[in-house]
């Protein structure tokens, strides 16, 4: 049933499908890093060059027919049918050690569109992309720049037009293979203009195990609608939240003059006010995916590391990154955009810091920002920090938000 292909870098991914005679939907790939990106080109029909993107767009415009009417038309596929293996040659090819950063989100568009693959059509009418990171968790500290990754994956669970996806990263050290990070994905299927909708494959399970898989997507599935009902921006905190915000309340107010505005700052601790840090990014052309608009590991990435800046020049020592939770694509971000990225300290507990970064679009000719991304990401440093306290009612909702993510982090790691 399975292929596994060691593809030669100099060769067009087309070329080798002809010489090999394989189709994605059947096969689980030996893949380097240059293919990939030109095989999701391929699939979708997307162009190579920016100054062509709008022909690209025209051409994708007709593949609308080949769209279902309905779920029931397509055939089902099994978890094998979405299965890849792809490796990173860090340890042989040190060209390759620069770029890396960008590959896992890739391999996940390549799993989505695996699964969808008609081996009738020369390209997807669908165009499939990230709604949300549910979860990446690292399961080791330290990722060495010189040694061989591989990323594996495959589809977990399915709705009518939506796809859950993981992938697992593991690293060969000491002669062995160890697991490094494990990531959860939500991908949606639109249509070829990126407008609305399409239906997707069902999925058919084989096995109990199989059938656990896709229990485990279900409960996800439940846990994300039920957080969103419960979002601060929804609904009040609950009594216990409301008692915690209470208390910091009182642990800041200065016995001397028994004011409520009079606020003094406890021991050990920093105003949440005190623990910001912003970015600006022009995106460029060359950041952008195969659908013209700029990649989400780009965002990611730029994330992360004013992310990582905020809670460094917290602690006052180089962080290590424990979880990344909650990332919603809320809109695209277009090329020629002005992204402006706030980072937060939000929340602290022991050796932990909890860090929020809030990311929107300016259009320097209206002066209008549109959110675009909210990021979660919990960081861990080996000494003792100070805690992180908020004075308006709107900081004690992101300390409280903080808290959450958090915890949820806590409960997930076990």
């Amino acid at each position: 049933f399975q292929e596994i292909l060691l593809i030669d870098p100099e060769k067009s991914p087309s070329l080798l499908q002809r010489e090999v005679g394989i189709h994605l939907s059947s096969s689980v790939l030996f893949l380097l890093i240059f293919p990939v990106r030109n095989r999701l080109r391929e699939i979708v029909g997307a162009s190579t060059n920016w100054k062509d993107h709008q022909q690209a767009l025209a051409e994708r415009a007709s593949l609308s027919q080949y769209l279902a009417q309905s779920q029931d038309e397509l055939p089902a596929k099994t978890m094998k049918d979405s299965a890849i293996e792809a490796h990173l040659p860090l340890g042989t090819q040190p060209a390759l050690r620069e770029k890396y950063l960008n590959y896992h989100n890739s391999v996940r568009l390549l799993i989505c569109y695996s699964h969808t693959w008609n081996k009738e059509l020369k390209r997807s009418p669908l165009s499939i992309v990230t709604a949300l990171v549910d979860k990446i968790d690292m399961r080791k500290n330290i990722i060495y720049p010189d040694c061989d990754i591989k990323f594996t994956g495959h589809v977990t669970w399915v709705g009518k037009t939506s796809i859950e996806a993981k992938m697992h990263m593991s690293q060969y050290h000491d002669g062995a293979y160890t697991d490094v990070l494990d990531a959860t994905f939500v991908m949606v299927a639109r249509d070829p203009e990126n407008k609305r909708a399409a239906f997707i494959n069902p999925l058919k399970l084989e096995s109990p195990e199989e059938e656990a898989i896709f229990q485990q997507g279900e409960i996800n599935k439940t846990r994300r609608v039920e957080l969103s009902t419960a979002s601060l921006l929804k609904v009040a905190p609950t009594a216990e939240e409301r008692t915690l915000v209470h208390n910091l309340f009182l642990n800041t107010l200065d016995t001397r003059t028994v004011s409520f505005r009079s606020r003094i700052l406890p021991p050990n601790s920093v105003w949440i006010e005190d623990a910001k840090m912003k970015g600006l990014e022009i995106c460029h052309p060359q950041e952008r995916n195969i659908f013209n608009r700029i990649f989400g590991g780009f965002l990611m990435r730029k994330a992360y590391e004013l992310g990582w800046a905020n809670a460094c020049a917290f602690a006052g020592c180089r962080p290590t990154l424990v979880a990344v939770d909650d990332i919603v694509f809320r809109k695209p971000v277009e090329i020629g955009s002005l992204l402006l990225l706030s980072s937060q300290v939000c929340y602290t507990e022991g050796m932990h810091i909890q860090v929020r970064v809030h990311t929107e679009v300016l259009d320097p000719l209206t002066r209008q920002h549109s959110t675009t991304n909210v990021f979660h990401f919990t960081f861990r440093v080996e000494k003792d920090i100070p805690a992180i306290v908020p004075q308006s009612y709107g900081e004690s909702m992101l300390y409280l938000d903080g808290k959450r993510h958090f915890d949820e982090t806590m409960r997930s790691q076990g």
